[in-house]
């Protein structure tokens, strides 16, 4: 796959991992130019990056496939750096990541008030889905205020469900000190939701 060529809507399931050995080998047709390699990646790992962006985004569809797309284009930019210490999906989730918080500090367009879309009343009977909605979006929030050193851990465990081995191996720490991290972050963010309901 080209590297300007932008990455198509994909199915809502991933292929299983690779093993290591069928990752090692993907990554050599990679590094050989193998397109049909480019697309295996792709097809393995795309459905787990946008569903992070897509939490990250707080359920912004046309944002995490923009997000998505950032992120494969700076992959393949970055491929030759790799340096194989983590898994594929470990690498693309930090990119991922990275392209998140890119575009939160970047100063957004302000859109005139005209071109904004109608506000719509719900209908009776959404309460409780509004509620479930306004819940999911306090935790989002709260997850995204995190330092970064425990936003990246309990995005990267929770969101995308690495495992705490792998991104151990990716920060260049031991699993027990990924551990203390999703600890200290579970307590801070219990205290962070406890005050907004208070």
């Amino acid at each position: 796959m080209a590297q300007d060529e932008p990455v198509e809507s994909r199915p809502a399931q991933d292929k299983p991992p690779p093993s290591p050995a069928d990752e090692r080998a993907l990554l050599e047709r990679l590094a050989n130019g193998d397109q049909r390699a480019a697309e295996e990646l792709v097809e393995q790992t795309y459905a787990q990056v946008y569903a992070a962006l897509m939490k990250f985004t707080g359920g912004d569809v046309d944002l995490a496939a923009d997000l998505t797309q950032d992120t494969y284009r700076k992959a393949w930019q970055s491929l030759d750096r790799f340096n194989r210490r983590s898994r594929i999906a470990t690498w693309l989730y930090r990119i991922a990541y990275n392209t998140y918080l890119n575009h939160i500090r970047r100063p957004q367009k302000v859109q005139p008030l005209d071109e904004a879309p109608e506000a719509v009343d719900p209908a009776p009977g959404h309460d409780e889905r509004l509620d479930r909605r306004e819940v999911a979006e306090r935790l989002r929030r709260a997850v995204v205020g995190l330092p970064d050193e425990l936003r990246f851990t309990v995005t990267a465990r929770f969101w995308a469900e690495l495992p705490v081995k792998e991104i151990a191996r990716l920060e260049d720490v031991t699993g027990a000190a990924i551990r203390k991290r999703l600890k200290k972050a579970m307590t801070h963010l219990k205290t962070v939701l406890g005050e907004e309901a208070a």
